[in-house]
């Protein structure tokens, strides 16, 4: 007897575009465990990572008639568990902005022990920062966007980014 074939995740898209449900549950199970991680990173909790994935994930399967098969869906996706987690967030993070980092410069300092981090020690590490500095880490030094695009995200002025992001980088 031969195993079941396969199913690509080109298809599995397909037919979720077509609304199947069990298509769905297919690429909800297969992504579960990287939109997890994206969202831990996110979070203060698991359960609160968990709520961010599943809002996350409805929002995919609300939207995925308009994704562009052409791009890679991992980029697609990752872009709507970090949104949707920061969106979860937002309002805590607003409450934890201290109005002097409007006008702070950012602080400069030898970075030469995080450095000589590997990720595993700063992902422990990053449990003890502050949430918005540990956002802010995340959306840099983790996915990539830059200052503008998260104080866009977080409604936040582009040298409080920098700001926290140093002393994000200072406390690691």
């Amino acid at each position: 007897m031969h195993p079941p074939p396969r199913i690509t995740e080109e298809e599995i898209i397909s037919q979720c575009k077509k609304g199947s449900l069990k298509h769905q549950e297919l690429l909800y199970k297969q992504f579960y465990g990287y939109a997890m991680g994206i969202s831990l990173r996110y979070s203060l909790n698991r359960d609160d990572a968990l709520e961010a994935v599943n809002d996350a994930f409805i929002k995919v399967f609300n939207a995925i008639g308009g994704y562009n098969i052409d791009k890679p869906f991992k980029a697609w996706l990752r872009t709507i568990l970090v949104n949707t987690a920061i969106d979860r967030r937002r309002k805590d993070l607003k409450f934890q902005l201290n109005v002097e980092l409007e006008n702070a410069a950012p602080i400069r300092s030898n970075m030469g022990p995080v450095d000589n981090l590997n990720v595993q020690d700063i992902l422990k590490l990053m449990v003890e920062l502050p949430a918005i500095q540990r956002t802010i880490f995340n959306m840099y030094e983790i996915d990539g966007y830059d200052h503008d695009e998260i104080a866009t995200t977080l409604g936040i002025p582009v040298s409080s980014s920098r700001v926290y992001l140093s002393r994000a980088k200072e406390r690691l």
